[in-house]
C-alpha cells in the first residue's frame, strides 16, 4: 500500500511521521518499548515514499538511514529505476556506503540511456570513497543481490574511467572482466583502443585488440578506423591499406573517416601522390570528402612548400560547397608568415572575415609572431588590442610572443608590462615567459632583477632549462659578475641540467676579457671531459685572449691545434692574430696574414685595417683596403 499523497506531511510532527509509515509498512511492527520510542523504518515503506516524492519526510528522517536500510530500499526501486538516482541525490554520504551506490548503478545501468548510471559511476570514482576493485566487486554483488543477468554496468565501469582519461584503471577493469569470463562489449573495446591510441600507447592498443582477437570479439567499422589511425601513426601506411581491405571482405564500407584518417597518414609522411589517389577512390565511392580532408591535403601540401597547389585545393573546396575552416586559413597564414609575406597572411585573415569565419587565437597568434619575426613589434601590440576587441582572448601564445618581441627589442619596461597583463588575465608565465625576461633585464644590465624572477620561477615550481642557464649566464658575464656566472654553472650540475658549448664559451669570453686565459683554458678542458666538443668559437675566443696579452705563442699554438681539428681559421680568427701581432710591433708577420686571408678568400674588414695602422702606421694601408696584395 502507498501514501498518498493527500496526507499533509509536512504538518505532522517526528512521532506521527513515524507512526504513518510503521502504518503504511507491509510488515506489522511491534513496539514494545515507552510509547515516545520512534519506531523502525523498513526500506519498503522508504521505497513508497521515494514512488511518491515524499522528500520533505525523507530529509526529516535522514539520521534514521544507515547504508543498510538505503540499500534495501533501492534493491525494492528495482522496478522503478526512474527514481533512483533523485532518491540518491537527497541522501546524505554518511547515509551510502560501496554497495549502496553499486546497486542504484547496476538499476540505473537497465535505462533506455546510460546516462545516469555513467553520471553516478563518475561520481563514485571522482570521490575516491572505494578502490576501483571494491567498486568493480560491489557491481558484481549488485548483479547477483538483483538478479541481473546484464554485465553492462562493468561495460560502463571501463567506460567511466577511459572518459576519465584514467586509462591504466581502465585496462585493469578490463582484464578483470576478462578474469571473471565476462565479455566485454565491442563499444567497451573501442573506447579503450580509442584512448590508448589517443594517448599515443600504441604498444597498449595492439594488446587489447590481440585480446578481442583472442576472446572472439568482433570488431566493427569503429574498429577498423581507430587500428587503421594506429598504423597510420606508425607509419605502416601499407598495413593500414590491408585493413581496409579486410574490413571490405567482412562486408565493412570504408567511410568518411576512414578515408581522412589514410588521407592525413599519407600526407603525414609526404606521400602526396597517395593522398591524392585516396581522394579519387573516395570520392569514387560517393563518399564525398570535407573540409578535414582538404585540410590534410593543404597542411602537406604547403609543408612540401606547393603553396600554390594548396591554394587551388581551396578553390576546388568553394566549388564543391564545403567552406573552408579556421584551420584551412591559418595553414595557410602560417606558411606565409614562415616566408615573411606578411601582405598574402593578412590578406588570408582578411578573407576569412569576408566569409564570416572567426579568426581563432592562433590566426592571431601567427600573425603577431610574423610581425615580430620583422621587427614590427608596435604593430604587433596594436594587432593583440585588435584580437581583444574581437571577443578573441588571448592566450600564453599571444603573450609569449609579444614579450619575446619586446625583450629582442631591448624594450624591458614593455616586455614586464606585458607580462603584468598577462597575470591580470589569470594566464599563468611559463618558462618560456621567464626565459625571455631574463634576457632583455641581463641587456639592460639590471641582473639583480633577473636573478629575483629565476627565484620566483623556481618558487613557483617551474624548472629552469638549458636556454635559461644560458640566458642568465651570458647576462652575468655581460656585465662583469663571472664569479655569479660561474655559480650558475655550478647550480646547472646540482639541477641535472647539462651545459652545452654556448655555456662553456660565453664564460671562456668573459675570462680572455679580464685577461684570465688560464682560466678560459681550465673550461675548455672541463667541456671536453662532459663530452662537449669545443667549436671554432671556442677556439677562436681562446686566440684572442692570448692575443690581446700578447701572448703570440700561444696565440698562434691553438690556431694550429684548431687547424689540425679540422676547423677553418675565420676572418674573427685572423683580425685576433693580426691585432696580437701588430700589439707586439710584429707589423711584417700581421702584412703575411693579411696576405693569407685573401689567398683563402676571406674579407678583410675595417677592424683588420685599423689593427694594422696601429701596428704599422701607415694609413695608405688602409686607403688601399680594396687591394691588401
Amino acid at each position: 500500500m502507498r501514501i498518498r499523497q493527500a496526507i499533509p506531511v509536512r504538518k505532522l510532527d517526528r512521532p506521527k511521521l513515524l507512526q504513518v509509515i510503521r502504518h503504511f509498512s507491509s510488515r506489522n511492527l511491534v513496539t514494545t518499548a515507552k510509547p515516545t520510542t520512534s519506531p523502525a523504518i523498513t526500506g519498503e515503506a522508504l521505497r513508497d515514499c521515494v514512488i511518491s516524492s515524499q522528500w520533505q519526510f525523507i530529509k526529516q528522517v535522514l539520521p534514521e538511514l544507515t547504508p543498510t536500510l538505503v540499500s534495501s530500499t533501492l534493491s525494492n526501486l528495482r522496478s522503478s529505476p526512474g527514481h533512483v538516482l533523485e532518491f540518491i541525490q537527497k541522501l546524505s554520504p554518511k547515509s551510502l556506503d560501496i554497495d549502496c551506490y553499486c546497486i542504484a548503478i547496476s538499476i540505473l545501468s537497465r535505462l533506455p540511456s546510460p546516462h545516469q548510471a555513467i553520471q553516478l559511476l563518475k561520481q563514485v570514482v571522482n570521490s575516491r570513497t572505494a578502490t576501483q576493485r571494491e567498486i568493480f566487486d560491489g557491481l558484481m554483488s549488485a548483479r547477483e543481490k538483483l538478479e541481473i543477468k546484464s554485465t553492462i554496468s562493468l561495460d560502463f565501469l571501463v567506460r567511466v574511467h577511459c572518459e576519465l582519461k584514467k586509462c591504466d584503471e581502465a585496462l585493469k577493469c578490463f582484464y578483470l572482466m576478462i578474469e571473471k569470463r565476462i565479455l566485454p562489449k565491442i563499444e567497451t573495446c573501442n573506447a579503450l583502443l580509442s584512448l590508448f591510441s589517443n594517448l599515443n600507447r600504441i604498444q597498449s592498443v595492439w594488446d587489447v585488440f590481440g585480446q578481442m582477437y583472442r576472446l572472439g570479439i568482433n570488431s566493427n567499422l569503429c574498429t577498423f578506423n581507430i587500428m587503421i589511425n594506429v598504423l597510420c601513426k606508425e607509419g605502416n601506411l601499407r598495413k593500414a591499406r590491408k585493413f581496409v581491405e579486410q574490413m571490405e571482405a567482412l562486408g565493412f564500407e570504408p567511410n568518411l573517416i576512414t578515408f581522412n584518417t589514410l588521407i592525413n597518414g599519407h600526407c603525414q609522411r609526404g606521400d602526396l601522390k597517395g593522398a591524392s589517389k585516396l581522394l579519387e577512390a573516395m570520392e569514387a565511392k560517393g563518399v564525398k570528402p570535407d573540409s578535414y580532408t582538404y585540410n590534410s591535403l593543404i597542411t602537406g601540401l604547403t609543408k612540401e612548400g606547393k603553396v600554390e597547389k594548396a591554394s587551388v585545393l581551396i578553390k576546388k573546396m568553394d566549388e564543391s560547397g564545403i567552406v573552408p575552416t579556421a584551420v584551412t586559413y591559418n595553414t595557410m597564414i602560417n606558411v606565409y608568415c614562415n616566408k615573411g609575406d606578411l601582405e598574402r597572411a593578412f590578406a588570408s585573415k582578411d578573407d576569412m572575415v569576408r566569409r564570416g569565419i572567426m579568426p581563432t587565437a592562433t590566426t592571431y597568434n601567427l600573425l603577431i609572431q610574423g610581425l615580430i619575426l620583422e621587427g614590427r613589434v608596435s604593430e604587433a601590440d596594436d594587432l593583440m588590442k585588435e584580437m581583444r576587441g574581437k571577443g578573441v582572448a588571448p592566450d600564453v601564445i599571444t603573450y609569449n610572443t609579444l614579450i619575446n618581441g619586446h625583450s629582442r627589442a631591448g624594450n624591458a619596461k614593455k616586455a614586464l608590462s606585458v607580462r603584468d597583463e598577462m597575470l591580470s588575465g589569470g594566464i599563468e608565465p611559463t618558462l618560456v615567459t621567464y626565459t625571455s625576461l631574463v634576457y632583455v633585464l641581463g641587456k639592460r644590465n639590471r641582473m639583480g632583477e633577473a636573478d629575483d624572477l629565476f627565484a620566483k620561477m623556481i618558487q613557483r615550481g617551474i624548472l629552469p632549462d638549458l636556454i635559461m642557464f644560458n640566458a642568465l649566464i651570458d647576462g652575468h658575464c655581460a656585465n662583469g659578475n663571472v664569479e655569479r656566472a660561474v655559480f650558475l654553472l655550478k647550480e646547472m650540475d646540482r639541477m641535472s641540467v647539462i651545459p652545452d658549448e654556448v655555456t662553456y664559451n660565453t664564460l671562456m669570453h668573459r675570462y680572455c676579457r679580464e685577461g684570465k686565459v688560464e682560466e678560459a683554458c681550465k673550461l675548455l678542458d672541463e667541456m671536453k671531459s662532459w663530452g662537449i666538443k669545443p667549436d671554432h668559437i671556442s677556439y677562436n675566443t681562446l686566440i684572442s685572449g692570448y692575443s690581446r696579452r700578447g701572448d703570440m705563442e700561444d696565440a698562434f699554438r691553438v690556431r694550429d691545434v684548431m687547424l689540425g681539428l679540422g676547423f677553418s681559421p675565420t676572418l674573427l680568427t685572423y683580425n685576433a692574430l693580426i691585432q696580437g701581432l701588430c700589439k707586439t710591433k710584429q707589423g711584417n708577420a700581421a702584412e703575411e696574414l693579411l696576405k693569407e686571408m685573401a689567398s683563402k678568400g676571406i674579407t678583410p674588414d675595417d677592424n683588420t685595417y685599423l689593427s694594422l695602422i696601429e701596428g704599422i702606421g701607415d694609413v695608405n694601408v688602409f686607403l688601399g683596403k680594396q687591394d691588401p696584395l
